[in-house]
């Protein structure tokens, strides 16, 4: 599965799916327990958390926030990166960062072109600063849901709206003082065949598209897949992995995340701004009327949101109405009820706005998760980690050395293959480590859920990263450079910080 995930032989949730089946077969899990994740509250709780930052995001408010944000005079880059990534980091928090970025991205990169400053020293960032402010809460991202699903199957309590913040807000806080005062000293410069938006035909404009996974031309050249006929536009070039193919690049393949550079009329980004098969990242036009109704009532339902569910956790709450959680999963479901009847988001077109695949994958995580603890297999791992500890940190320090080793193993997973599956690897063997050892495994799952997320080394392992790669044109060696410092310093608050607040031993 591993080998799978590394070679995007599939899409990620067809590969767990596949594990799943093999394990069915091989008797290690039985039918019950192959089918439970897709039942589990986690799951169904992102699902519908989809539904509300679709709400949210076409309600306009994103778009007004950061425009209020970003300066109309000249400014400097540092001062820049000071207002926006503050605030992208809490908005991010509460709502599904891909959203954030597929709005917030391309506003960014046209700011920047009209007040002189290098777009790249912002996308970047905008993505490192939705990951940060996504460990600070609990649905601030889906691994945070999947890892405290699978606490509560393991007949444990749950973790808090704000119980991953203890830790998240103190990372947040180092991690974005890195990005404004140091990361753009390691960022590019715009690549050479940036594209002058000015020089274009009467009456057309130059338009710049990311393919997602829904475009229906994967697979096919441009040759094989009339672009104008399907859209009415001319692509004028492809970048992928933020270089320009050159050579015979209109008999190449299309691929996911490929950026194409269209010359079309004012009708295309009318007609599909909302697009499902691709994102349009970068045009010179101007946005539509905002609708004060409904930008208001989404920003009250948001609040209620998670409002409610963070004092439907309180003990006096819970002693109030036995039997009854006041928890995300009533709140989400009521928030999500109320928007689509108030049409905040378009409820004859629900569907299109869940990200099945991940879906997918959180829910076979599930299963991945129990068979590795049926064949024993997190049995053996968990004592060659007890083992590597001892030898590393000797008996006394043992168990903040496996904090540690575990923290790597997980970040390695989750910079190679997909956030959920690396947690869904990981949280097994910490258990299993925790019981050998005898001692509380909270620590150990607190620290998955950081390292699941602390995804900046490459462009892989998170989808916002991939994203900004197709609009800024980076490359992979841009991740690493900036990345890299990044995810040590989560790493050591992580590992002293963590066991002072949930103790250990």
């Amino acid at each position: 599965m591993i080998w799978a995930l590394i070679a995007d032989k599939l899409k990620p949730g067809l590969i767990l799916f596949t594990c799943v089946v093999m394990m069915l077969c091989a008797g290690i899990l039985s039918p019950k327990e192959c089918l439970e994740g897709f039942s589990n509250k986690g799951m169904i709780t992102v699902a519908l958390l989809f539904l509300v930052s679709e709400g949210v995001r076409r309600s306009g408010v994103l778009e007004r926030i950061i425009l209020s944000l970003l300066p109309k005079k000249q400014t400097t880059i540092t001062r820049a990166n000071a207002r926006l990534l503050p605030t992208i980091a809490a908005l991010s928090a509460f709502l599904n960062n891909t959203p954030v970025v597929v709005i917030f991205a391309p506003i960014i990169k046209n700011w920047a072109r009209k007040v002189g400053l290098p777009y790249t020293k912002f996308l970047i960032p905008l993505s490192y600063a939705t990951v940060l402010g996504g460990i600070c809460t609990l649905i601030g991202t889906s691994t945070n849901l999947v890892v405290d699903g699978l606490i509560q199957d393991s007949g444990r309590e749950g973790m808090g709206m704000f119980e991953l913040g203890k830790v998240g807000i103190i990372i947040c806080i180092v991690g974005l003082a890195y990005l404004i005062f140091y990361s753009h000293y390691l960022l590019p410069d715009n690549r050479e065949s940036e594209t002058n938006f000015e020089e274009t035909p009467e009456g057309m404009r130059l338009v710049e598209v990311v393919l997602r996974s829904r475009f229906p031309g994967l697979g096919k050249n441009l040759r094989e897949f009339d672009f104008y006929r399907h859209y009415g536009a001319h692509v004028h070039s492809i970048r992928r992995g933020g270089a320009l193919l050159s050579g015979d690049w209109p008999n190449m393949p299309l691929e996911n995340h490929d950026t194409l550079l269209l010359e079309t009329d004012d009708k295309f980004v009318q007609t599909y701004r909302e697009s499902t098969a691709f994102l349009i990242s970068s045009y010179d036009a101007d946005r539509e009327p905002l609708c004060h109704r409904k930008r208001y009532l989404a920003v009250i339902l948001l609040l209620f949101m998670i409002i409610g569910a963070t004092i439907g956790e309180l003990p006096f709450v819970r002693e109030a109405v036995p039997g009854f959680r006041f928890d995300m999963f009533f709140f989400v479901c009521v928030t999500t009820v109320i928007m689509a009847w108030t049409r905040i988001f378009n409820p004859r077109k629900y569907s299109k706005y869940l990200s099945w695949d991940v879906l997918v994958t959180i829910a076979c995580a599930f299963a991945i998760s129990k068979g590795m603890q049926n064949s024993g297999f997190a049995d053996f791992i968990a004592d060659g980690i007890i083992a590597l500890a001892d030898i590393i940190g000797q008996t006394e320090h043992g168990p903040y050395a496996m904090l540690a080793i575990l923290f790597l193993i997980t970040n390695l997973f989750t910079e190679l293959i997909t956030n959920n599956a690396a947690a869904a690897l990981a949280f097994p063997l910490a258990q299993a480590v925790a019981v050998k050892l005898g001692v509380d495994p909270m620590p150990f799952f607190i620290c998955i859920c950081v390292a699941a997320s602390a995804a900046f080394s490459t462009p892989i392992g998170y989808q916002t990263n991939l994203l900004v790669q197709g609009i800024g044109g980076y490359r992979f060696t841009d991740y690493t450079k900036v990345g890299l410092p990044l995810n040590i310093i989560v790493f050591v608050i992580s590992v002293f910080i963590i066991p002072l607040i949930w103790p250990i031993r």
